[in-house]
């Protein structure tokens, strides 16, 4: 399985974790995991997905997240959860 995170941030608004999911849905890309929080008016959330259903690119499916980016007016950062994890045993 091809695992991913992506953590999304920015000013709290109505549908952003519904904008995210549709958008990923549209790729078939299955949520895993997910946690979200509002602190002081900014949301932020952390997701783990799976990337095989996909059959797209690692970067096709970050270009197709920028609409949602400009959309919502969100920072949308995703990255291969093998790195992630490689990164934080060292």
């Amino acid at each position: 399985m091809t695992k991913a995170l992506i953590s999304v941030t920015g000013l709290d608004t109505t549908g952003i974790i519904a904008s995210v999911a549709t958008k990923l849905s549209e790729m078939n890309i299955n949520i895993l995991d997910i946690t979200q929080t509002i602190l002081d008016g900014y949301f932020t959330m952390m997701m783990v997905v799976d990337l095989d259903g996909a059959n797209l690119g690692f970067d096709e499916i970050n270009q197709r997240l920028q609409p949602v980016r400009e959309a919502m007016n969100m920072t949308i950062h995703m990255q291969r959860m093998d790195i992630f994890d490689a990164m934080h045993r060292i």
